[in-house]
C-alpha cells in the first residue's frame, strides 16, 4: 500500500498555494533545500513525479493535483478529528482565535462574546483585528481559527480547504453634510448622486467596494479626496467636501456630531456580504460551532434591530 505523509502532503499543499519553494519555504520556517528534499522524499514514496522545470521555476505535475484532491479529504478528516478530540478532553472549555475585520468587532464580535461569556464561561474568544483579506492569510497559515470578513475577499465556496458561512449583508448608506442640497430629498438613488466630489480610501477593500457600487449604478465617481478612516471620512464629509459610501455597521457605531446625515439609497441601495469561515472540518468542533452560533446571532439582531441600535445583552442559552 502507498505510503502517505501528512507532513510532506501540507509541504506541497504550500508549494501549490504559494506558488514558489521560497514562498512555501518562507511560510511552513524551512530552508528551500529543505522543502525540495522533503518533496522528492514523497516523490519517492508515492512512484510518481510531482513537480517538473518551468524556466527557472517548477510547477505541479497532473499526478500532483490528483494526490492533493484526495489530501484535501484527508486533511478535512483530520481536521475533524482534532475537533472531535479537542471536545472529548475540554468539554465546554477551550479557546477560538478569530481573526476579524475592523467594523465587523464591534457590530458583530463583542455582541457574540457578551453572549458567550453569558452561557459559557470557560470558553475563550481571542480576537485579533485585521484587514478582509489578511483575515483569511491568518485562518490558511493556522495562526486563526475562524475569519469574519466579507464574501468578496473570501476563499471561493468550491476551495476544499474552507467552510463559508454566510452571516449578513450590510447595507452602505451615503453620509452627506447637512446642508447638503440632497440630504432631505425622499427616494436618494446612488445614481443622483454621479455629480458629487467623492471620498474614499486610495486603495483596499473599501475603494474596490465604492467604486463597484457607483459603477453598478451607472456611473464612475470622481474621487475628491483620499482617507481610510472613518472618523476623518466623516469629518471631511460634514465640512461639505465631498459625500461618501459608510456601512451601517460602521455608522451605528458613530458617536457624535449632527453635521452629518446619512440617508439609507432607494432602489439602488448596495449592500456588503459578511461571511465567516473555518477550515473544512474545523466547524464540527464544539467551541468553534458555539462562535459561529453566536455570531449568526448577533448578524440576526443586527438585521433585525431598528436603524442606529446595535444588539442589546443577549439571553442565556440553557445548555442541553
Amino acid at each position: 500500500m502507498t505510503e502517505w505523509d501528512v507532513k510532506k502532503l501540507r509541504i506541497l499543499r504550500t508549494l501549490r498555494d504559494r506558488g514558489t519553494v521560497t514562498a512555501a519555504a518562507e511560510a511552513l520556517h524551512l530552508t528551500p533545500s529543505a522543502v525540495s528534499q522533503q518533496l522528492t522524499n514523497l516523490a519517492g514514496q508515492l512512484g510518481v513525479r510531482l513537480l517538473e522545470a518551468q524556466g527557472r521555476r517548477v510547477r505541479l505535475t497532473d499526478a500532483a493535483h490528483l494526490v492533493l484532491r484526495h489530501a484535501e479529504a484527508a486533511f478535512a478528516q483530520l481536521e475533524r478529528a482534532d475537533a472531535e478530540l479537542d471536545g472529548y478532553l475540554r468539554g465546554e472549555a477551550g479557546q477560538v482565535r478569530v481573526a476579524a475585520f475592523p467594523t465587523s468587532v464591534p457590530a458583530l464580535v463583542v455582541p457574540a462574546v457578551r453572549r458567550l461569556r453569558a452561557d459559557r464561561p470557560g470558553l475563550r474568544v481571542r480576537v485579533r483585528e485585521a484587514e478582509a483579506a489578511e483575515a483569511y492569510e491568518l485562518l490558511a497559515a493556522g495562526e486563526a481559527d475562524l475569519a469574519l470578513s466579507l464574501a468578496a475577499h473570501a476563499p471561493s465556496p468550491r476551495d476544499p480547504g474552507f467552510s463559508r458561512v454566510p452571516l449578513l449583508a450590510d447595507p452602505l448608506d451615503v453620509a452627506l453634510s447637512a446642508g447638503h442640497p440632497l440630504a432631505a430629498v425622499p427616494g436618494l438613488r446612488l445614481a443622483d448622486l454621479a455629480a458629487e466630489p467623492w471620498i474614499y480610501g486610495g486603495s483596499g477593500p473599501w475603494s474596490a467596494i465604492t467604486t463597484a457600487a457607483c459603477e453598478a449604478a451607472g456611473f464612475v465617481p470622481e474621487q475628491a479626496h483620499s482617507a481610510s478612516g472613518w472618523t476623518a471620512i466623516l469629518a471631511m464629509v460634514e465640512a461639505g467636501m465631498g459625500v461618501a459610501l459608510v456601512p451601517r455597521m460602521a455608522s451605528a457605531e458613530r458617536r457624535g456630531g449632527t453635521g452629518v446625515v446619512l440617508r439609507a439609497l432607494a432602489a439602488d441601495q448596495p449592500r456588503r456580504h459578511v461571511v465567516a469561515a473555518v477550515r473544512s472540518g474545523a466547524e464540527e468542533g464544539p467551541a468553534v460551532a458555539r462562535v459561529l452560533t453566536a455570531l449568526q446571532w448577533a448578524a440576526a439582531e443586527r438585521e433585525t434591530a431598528p436603524r442606529g441600535r446595535t444588539p442589546g445583552p443577549a439571553p442565556t442559552v440553557h445548555r442541553n
